[in-house]
């Protein structure tokens, strides 16, 4: 008999800096233990603030070269080369139950940018697990990115982790080098979100620009709405902490899963 897959959560990952990667902080050593603490899934589709399209695109190259989408950081960053397999297959499925749901999408052969490789060469650092990447859409509403979210919570029932990848806050002008203490404004911003998920309030964050300090913590939306893609796809689930932390001062490194039982 063969045993049922379970049903695997849907995650907001705040993926920092490229240099998490390399930097002994909080946020690199959770992530470091969460792919351990789920079950293996046959495929990890992550929507990434660093892909922005004007519809939907899903990756869906067979061997996705890796994206060095950054500067500044070093020979050590770089160099680095994540090696996932894709699967044009899923991404084909995902195509279709986009367009299905009266959402215009296509397919494209593109490589992994670094939200996508950064945090899964720390959760999944073998880089054998296949990988779809999904753009976001920053002048499309919050409302569209749940509806693409909920269009791939049927995926977490076959073994699929779907992964939105994004920041909890992102006011780049404001970094302060080691600094991990975040100033009110970024903090209240956080403790919003973190209650609207945990009570399920879609209305809420879908217009997440009138959560308190939203355009300041979010002078842009691509950062944003990676969780509202996890969110859509939780079909409901309440959201739960997995980690909070800050890094350059100003980055709140919140992670979340929706899901029942995780």
């Amino acid at each position: 008999m063969t045993t049922p897959m379970p049903t695997l959560p849907s995650l907001f990952i705040s993926h920092g800096a490229p240099d998490i990667l390399v930097r002994d902080i909080p946020a690199n050593r959770f992530l470091r233990g969460l792919g351990r603490a789920l079950p293996r899934p046959r495929a990890i589709v992550i929507a990434t603030a660093h892909w922005t399209t004007s519809e939907v695109a899903v990756g869906c190259a067979a061997r996705p070269d890796t994206i060095h989408d950054f500067s500044g950081f070093g020979p050590e960053l770089s160099s680095q080369h994540y090696g996932a397999p894709g699967d044009p297959g899923l991404a084909e499925e995902i195509r279709v139950a986009l367009t299905r749901a009266g959402l215009a999408a296509t397919t494209v052969e593109r490589g992994l940018d670094h939200g996508v490789w950064v945090p899964l060469a720390l959760m999944y650092p073998e880089a054998d697990i296949p990988v779809v990447p999904i753009s976001v859409q920053p002048r499309r509403s919050g409302a569209h990115h749940l509806a693409v979210g909920a269009t791939l919570a049927a995926l977490r029932r076959e073994g699929v982790l779907v992964i939105g990848s994004g920041s909890m806050t992102h006011d780049l002008g404001a970094l302060r080098p080691a600094v991990t203490t975040a100033p009110p404004w970024v903090m209240a911003f956080d403790d919003w979100v973190i209650e609207r998920a945990a009570a399920a309030d879609v209305t809420a964050l879908a217009d997440w620009q009138q959560g308190p300090g939203a355009l300041r913590n979010h002078p842009t939306p691509e950062h944003f709405f990676p969780l509202l893609v996890a969110m859509g796809a939780g079909a409901g689930d309440h959201g739960r902490v997995l980690h909070r932390s800050t890094d350059y001062g100003v980055l709140q490194m919140t992670m979340l899963a929706f899901a029942k039982d995780v």
